[in-house]
């Protein structure tokens, strides 16, 4: 079924590129014109069984920094452009790249940073398990509105429910999630706020 999960990965991601092809046009432009270059921002982050690889998504911040030439809060950093970029999901469509690349799927736990992965605790860690999603069982159920911990339990229990009808469900639930633009930040935060491990920790 794995198999199949790939295939139809490849088809959607590819049908879709073709199909967005000028909405990719006019945010390049746009991008390019608001914030400058560059317009793409590319991060590593750990994928299937922890493996490093480069995510990419539209740039929403600036690169605006301080005296001391420290990067700016992310608060301050995020352009009203960008607010609408994220708001929309817009900022994702070039992980459809990485769909085809194999790196990721368009379903499953959403690739995080790579200094997270000192501090996952066994369970938390078999969210690696799986390619990682665009979308995943955690946006559906609260995106960045939730704590880490409620995020890690959807992401495991995906892991362990998997299957093609399940995947289905999330890609159509994403869709109203995007249209009602639901959890898409942190109360209290610009994004989401960093996750230093889980208190009580066992191995």
């Amino acid at each position: 079924m794995l198999v199949v999960k790939r295939l139809l990965d490849i088809i959607i991601a590819l049908a879709a590129i073709i199909i967005l092809l000028p909405v990719y046009a006019v945010l390049i432009i746009l991008s390019f014109v608001i914030l400058g270059r560059p317009v793409f921002f590319k991060q590593a982050r750990p994928g299937l069984h922890g493996k490093i690889f480069y995510m990419y998504k539209f740039r929403t911040m600036t690169d605006a920094r301080d005296e001391k030439g420290q990067l700016l809060p992310d608060g301050e950093r995020l352009t009203r452009y960008g607010r609408f970029l994220r708001s929309t999901s817009l900022d994702e469509l070039p992980e459809l790249i990485n769909v085809l690349k194999g790196q990721m799927s368009l379903v499953g736990p959403r690739p995080l940073l790579v200094e997270y992965l000192d501090y996952y605790t066994p369970e938390q860690m078999r969210r690696h398990e799986m390619r990682p999603g665009i979308t995943g069982w955690a946006q559906v159920n609260g995106r960045n509105a939730i704590s880490w911990e409620e995020k890690f339990k959807f992401d495991v229990w995906y892991i362990d429910h998997w299957s093609l009808g399940l995947d289905l469900k999330i890609l159509l639930l994403t869709i109203k999630k995007v249209f009602i633009r639901e959890g898409i930040s942190a109360e209290g935060s610009a994004t989401m706020e960093k996750f230093t491990g889980t208190k009580n920790k066992k191995d």
